[in-house]
């Protein structure tokens, strides 16, 4: 399952009204999630004053600016994004290290 958020708002100050959506969308399958970020702009769609905005009102937005092809697509993404951590196909280290090296650079 995923979840839409809303991470920040851009908006015109002479009249309040939203400009800019700035989203994040998560997946957690117990130890593992995966997540897109992104951002979308609107030119004089967004009608509603700033002060009544709710957020369930910007995921809407931005998820009909987006499109349903393109906001499966992101979603199918953290889904494989999970489905990768679960099984990785490619790992990093030496088996003469232990995974964790502390390294002090001063």
């Amino acid at each position: 399952m995923v979840t839409w958020s809303v991470v920040n708002l851009e908006r015109q100050t002479s009249d309040g009204f939203v400009t800019t959506a700035h989203w994040l969308c998560t997946g957690v399958d117990g130890e593992y999630s995966g997540s897109a970020y992104g951002s979308v702009g609107f030119q004089g769609d967004v009608t509603i004053p700033y002060e009544d905005i709710t957020e369930a009102d910007v995921i809407a937005w931005v998820k009909e600016s987006l499109g349903t092809e393109q906001v499966d697509s992101i979603e199918d993404g953290i889904a494989a994004q999970i489905e990768s951590a679960k099984a990785p196909v490619v790992a990093s280290g030496m088996p003469w290290q232990s995974q964790t090296v502390a390294v002090n650079l001063e």
